[in-house]
């Protein structure tokens, strides 16, 4: 995974994790919902990426 996808998935769940604080704390589940969307569409883009990743590793192995 390259480091910008890295940085990028990251700033989404942080963003995500803000979203959702401020709308708990405004009682406003609009904004906690799209806060909990925008953390685990960060997270899952890691995942995506890691198993990317794996894949990449797997192919270097059988190809050596």
């Amino acid at each position: 995974m390259g480091a910008d996808d890295k940085i990028s998935n990251k700033a989404e769940q942080i963003k995500g994790k803000a979203k959702k604080r401020v709308g708990e704390a405004m009682d406003d589940e609009d904004m906690r919902a799209e806060g909990r969307s925008d953390e685990a569409s960060g997270r899952m883009k890691a995942a995506g990426e890691s198993v990317k990743d794996a894949a990449k590793n797997v192919k270097k192995t059988f190809k050596n």
